[in-house]
């Protein structure tokens, strides 16, 4: 491989200087509200995404001006806590200084500030440092914000797991001062290193969890590395590490796909920083920086075997993996309303269509949560299904907390479970990548799905239904019972037989069909599920029962399969 010309974004890396390039001189640049060259990438792993609203390019253009250039910042926040102070902070920030106003919760558990303009772009950076966060590593090709599951009941052992993802994530994290020099006006102290990353930092993205069963909420197949918690009488003891999962995949390209991740085996928990670190400087000198398209860790086991990278792994740590403990996962969606954890803490967890907080008309989201912030005396939990938790409320605080989020339209006793389990990423107008609306078709889909559930009499029950504008994979479709992705405006491909669980890929149903033609198969297919399903049977278990789709059981040799 070494041999072939390498992918440009590695000539993009080695040359930055450490994700320096000339960023500070485009920051100074006012003849275009964008960033120049290399620059447009090099934001990314200081945790920002050039963008414009694409809903008026068009019109800009007719009127001889540049697109409405803007960034997207995502900030880093492992395993998705925040004080009620951050909150505060980042909601003014949304209001004063972003085009949208918004504060949008990701499926990576932290949020997102979308339409950020060039002179509030360090000023952004500056107010998040003040109230300790930043977006450091939350693009680009670097490990991104860890996620830990979302779990306020059984509070000892996430505390504890939650401490573990934090650490794996300053770990892991760039050691180049690039960030703190360029945003924060830091020093300028002289050369740096990258004993992880290393100079030209990962061949592509990397993303890491750390999840507590039997509660799949953060999806461990669609992730680089997992460490799922092993736990006896109530107390952490070390984790099964699972790698190589993925769902991101490239339309027309065969040679790419979604993948599950692999079981190496169970390690101590003291052991965990060594782990972390084997497989991603294993992946750092394995991976493919010739073709990004296959340039994933799924792509470095497939290419080099999941038992040579294990190997590998065993090599760099001095360490051998024991035999995987068992688990169990029976869930993935967040349990909404009130729950009291084992310390006697009160926990709200709120649902949040698309993870978009804004003030809607009747329903004023953001003002509702910022008035729950001024009294909150615990912490807000972001989940990587785009809800939010409201955790640690004394008994006392319960009913003065309810009654603002029900004032504020934070709590709907009307939500169905079908929309409590839709889900979709971003999509247009403001994400480059986009083919196909996501984030603006869910809400009213999803009504559509329900009238469609209403009739056969499923009204109380749900599908696992995600939606991409693209094939990238942040809306998670490829772990869907039902998932669509993006194709073309209204066209999608329509893919399902995943599972509730989040253990099995699902398979293409029709390709490049309209919405109205998905709606007519999801009737025809839902009505047969209502009619021949056994007790407790989910959606997807049955088309793969029923013989209406194969399972999907090597990505890599029947993905495509008919």
């Amino acid at each position: 491989m070494s041999e072939q010309k390498l992918s440009d974004n590695e000539r993009l890396k080695a040359e930055s200087n450490f994700l320096r390039g000339t960023i500070e001189l485009d920051l100074k640049n006012d003849l275009t509200g964008g960033f120049t060259g290399d620059n447009f990438q090099l934001i990314r792993l200081h945790g920002m995404y050039q963008q414009d609203d694409r809903d008026i390019r068009a019109e800009r253009a007719q009127q001889k001006l540049e697109p409405l250039h803007n960034v997207m910042l995502r900030a880093r926040m492992p395993g998705g806590i925040i004080t009620p102070e951050q909150w505060l902070g980042i909601d003014a920030f949304a209001h004063d200084h972003t085009i949208y106003g918004s504060i949008r919760l990701t499926t990576r558990q932290t949020f997102q500030f979308h339409g950020v303009l060039k002179p509030n772009i360090k000023m952004m950076h500056q107010t998040l440092n003040k109230y300790g966060i930043d977006s450091i590593a939350t693009a680009g090709d670097v490990n991104r914000n860890v996620l830990c599951t979302s779990n306020p009941v059984e509070s000892e052992l996430h505390q504890e797991a939650y401490e573990w993802a934090k650490k794996l994530s300053e770990h892991l994290l760039p050691k180049t001062r690039a960030y703190a020099e360029i945003w924060l006006d830091g020093e300028k102290l002289g050369p740096d290193e990258e004993p992880i990353l290393g100079s030209t930092y990962l061949p592509r993205k990397f993303k890491t969890t750390v999840v507590i069963p039997p509660h799949n909420d953060i999806d461990v197949h669609a992730n680089d590395l997992n460490f799922v918690a092993i736990a006896e009488d109530g107390k952490l003891i070390g984790f099964n590490v699972l790698v190589g999962g993925g769902l991101a995949m490239t339309h027309g390209n065969k040679e790419t796909f979604p993948r599950k991740a692999d079981d190496f085996g169970f390690i101590r928990k003291e052991d965990t920083l060594k782990f972390a670190e084997a497989v991603v400087t294993t992946q750092r000198d394995w991976g493919n920086r010739v073709n990004r398209q296959n340039a994933k860790t799924k792509y470095t086991l497939e290419r080099v075997g999941v038992d040579a990278f294990k190997a590998e792994v065993e090599k760099r740590t001095g360490i051998k993996f024991e035999a995987s403990r068992p688990y169990v996962f029976t869930s993935r969606g967040d349990r909404f309303g009130w729950v009291e954890g084992i310390d006697g803490k009160q926990h709200l967890t709120l649902f949040i269509e698309n993870g978009r907080i804004l003030d809607f008309p009747g329903k004023p989201l953001k003002t509702g949560l910022a008035e729950i912030a001024k009294i909150h005396k615990g912490d807000f939990r972001m989940t990587a299904n785009q809800n939010l938790i409201i955790a640690g409320v004394p008994k006392k605080d319960k009913a003065k907390i309810e009654k603002i989020a029900r004032a504020h339209g934070l709590i709907d006793d009307a939500i169905t479970e079908q929309r409590k389990n839709s889900m979709a990423c971003v999509a247009l107008p403001t994400c480059p990548l986009a083919m196909a609306e996501a984030e603006r078709f869910l809400p009213a889909f999803t009504t559509q799905i329900e009238a469609v559930m209403a009739k056969h009499g499923l009204a109380d029950d749900h599908v696992i239904f995600r939606v991409t504008g693209c094939p990238n994979g942040c809306g998670r479709a490829m772990l869907a019972e039902i998932g669509l992705v993006g194709k073309a405006m209204d066209r999608y491909n329509f893919y399902i037989g995943g599972n509730r669980e989040g253990t099995r890929i699902p398979r293409q149903y029709r390709e490049n069909i309209t919405s109205a033609e998905i709606l007519k198969e999801i009737d025809a297919l839902l009505g047969r599920w209502a009619k021949e399903r056994n007790e407790n049977e989910g959606f997807g278990d049955f088309v793969i029962r029923a013989e209406i789709v194969k399972p999907v059981v090597d990505s890599a040799k029947d993905f495509y399969a008919a």
